[in-house]
């Protein structure tokens, strides 16, 4: 089954070029080392929760957008030689994220159901 790495962040709401122009300069890498797809969303309707929700998760501030964002690998053993690989490839350690990655959430998941 495949298997998704998922991250919640925070951007500046002025750095989404910046965020987005990163994540196209990523994606190839990803995709190099087998990735079958890279996601990214820009968050529009983030609604406030009663006890959980984005903006909590990250601890959103003024003037920041939650993003999400995924990569699909074909399974999990894709997944851990590709981020090993990604690791070492020096394009990865280009310049600083336009986001705080302090307040990022990330997790990896296997797909149980696709429809």
């Amino acid at each position: 089954m495949p298997f998704v790495d998922i991250v919640v962040l925070p951007v500046p709401t002025a750095n989404k070029a910046a965020w987005l122009e990163h994540s196209r300069r990523q994606t190839p890498l990803f995709k190099e080392h087998d990735a079958l797809s890279v996601t990214e969303c820009w968050g529009e309707d983030v609604p406030d929760g009663k006890l959980t929700d984005f903006r909590r998760a990250v601890a959103l501030q003024d003037g920041e957008t939650v993003a999400v964002g995924w990569i699909t690998w074909p399974d999990r053993a894709a997944r851990d030689a590709g981020w090993e690989k990604v690791m070492q490839d020096a394009r990865m350690m280009g310049g600083e994220p336009p986001w705080d990655g302090k307040r990022m959430i990330y997790a990896g998941f296997e797909v149980v159901l696709e429809g």
